[in-house]
C-alpha cells in the first residue's frame, strides 16, 4: 500500500526477492498539472506495468474494499506513503500484522512530513524505522531502524531520494525476519514521540526574523516542493537555495532588507543575527536562475525590504 515515488524501492524489493505480491493499494487518481487530467499515481503505474492488480479505494475504511482485502487473505500488508490511516479492521486481517516504511528515528517524526521537518529543525540525521502498525499515528512496535547522515547543504528533494532507497534496503533486510514467522518488535518510548504536520503551500512564506541557520533550513527543508518564497518589489520571489557564506550583521538594518544586490556580492539578505545570500531565486513564470543573473534583468534596490506579502 503506497502511492508516491517514494514508494516504489520497497515495491522494487519485494518482487525483486520473490515474494507474491498479490496486490497493491494506491490512492485514486487524482487531477495534476495546469490542464488538470487525471493522473494515476506513480505506484499504480508500476503495478499495472508489471501485471499487478490494483485497488484505489476513496477511503480505507470502505466495506466494500475490507471485503476485498479479506478475500485476498494477504500473510502480511506493507505500506510505504500510502496517505490514509488503516482501520483496526484492516490491521487484523494479515496474519503476520501490517507494517510501515517511516522516513524518521521512531518516536522522533510522526506524522506526515518526517523528511521536511528533520531539516528545517536542523537535524544532522535521520532514517528509516520499520514498525508494526497499530491505530496510534506511527506508535507501533519497532522491527528495524536505519541510519543516514543529513548532508548540510542538501534539500528535501534529495533526501527524499536516498531515504526512499533506505527504505527498500531496510525493508529487505525487515522481510527476511519474517521468514520465521512473526519477529518480536521494540516498543516505542512515547514521552520522547515529537510530531510534524501535512505540509501545505503557505508554510514556504519566509519570515526573515528567523535566525540565518533556520531561514536556511526552511529554505532547504521546503525546497523543491512547496518551495520557500519572499515577495520583492511586489512579485513573489521562490528562494531555491541559500549561498554557503554567511556575512557578519550589518548595523542598523531590520530583517529583510536588501544589503548587497549586485553581481559581485549577489542578493544578500538581513536575518534576526546576520545576512545571508539568496544563491537560486525563481521569478514567476521564469527558470531557476543564479542570483547574480536574476539581478541582470531585474533592479534591486539596496536597503528596501522584503515583504511577507504583496
Amino acid at each position: 500500500m503506497g502511492t508516491p515515488d517514494f514508494s516504489l524501492p520497497c515495491l522494487e524489493v519485494i518482487q525483486s526477492e520473490g515474494y507474491q505480491l498479490i496486490g497493491v493499494v494506491t490512492q485514486p487518481d487524482r487531477p495534476r498539472g495546469r490542464g488538470k487530467y487525471m493522473t494515476p499515481s506513480p505506484v499504480k503505474e508500476w503495478a499495472l506495468d508489471k501485471g499487478i492488480q490494483v485497488y484505489q479505494p476513496m477511503k480505507a475504511r470502505d466495506e466494500e474494499f475490507i471485503n476485498q482485502l479479506q478475500e485476498l487473505a494477504p500473510d502480511l500488508i506493507v505500506t510505504a506513503a500510502y496517505g490514509q490511516i488503516l482501520p483496526r479492521r484492516i490491521l487484523d486481517i494479515p496474519p503476520l500484522g501490517c507494517i510501515n516504511v517511516h522516513a524518521s528515528l521512531l518516536p522522533k517524526y510522526r506524522g506526515a512530513s518526517p523528511i521536511q521537518q528533520a531539516i528545517m529543525d536542523g537535524e544532522d540525521k535521520t532514517g528509516i524505522s520499520i514498525m508494526y502498525m497499530d491505530v496510534g499515528m506511527d506508535t507501533g512496535d519497532i522491527i528495524l531502524q536505519q541510519e543516514i547522515a543529513i548532508h548540510p547543504e542538501e534539500n528535501c528533494g534529495s533526501l527524499h531520494d536516498r531515504l526512499a532507497q533506505l527504505g527498500g534496503l531496510a525493508l529487505k533486510e525487515s522481510l527476511k525476519l519474517f521468514q520465521e514467522g512473526r519477529p518480536q518488535g521494540r516498543p516505542q518510548n512515547h514521552e520522547e514521540a515529537t510530531y510534524c504536520q501535512k505540509i501545505d503551500k503557505s508554510m514556504g512564506k519566509i519570515d526573515w526574523n528567523m535566525d540565518i541557520d533556520r531561514i536556511k533550513n526552511h529554505v532547504r527543508g521546503l525546497t523543491p516542493w512547496p518551495g520557500a518564497y519572499t515577495y520583492l518589489n511586489g512579485m513573489r520571489l521562490k528562494v531555491w537555495e541559500i549561498g554557503e557564506k554567511k556575512y557578519f550583521n550589518q548595523p542598523n538594518t531590520s530583517p529583510g532588507t536588501v544589503v548587497h544586490a549586485d553581481e559581485k556580492h549577489g542578493l544578500v539578505i538581513t536575518g534576526s543575527n546576520g545576512i545571508i545570500r539568496l544563491s537560486k531565486v525563481q521569478a514567476p513564470g521564469k527558470r531557476v536562475m543564479e542570483d547574480a543573473e536574476f539581478l541582470r534583468g531585474n533592479k534591486v534596490e539596496t536597503n528596501s525590504i522584503l515583504r511577507d506579502s504583496n
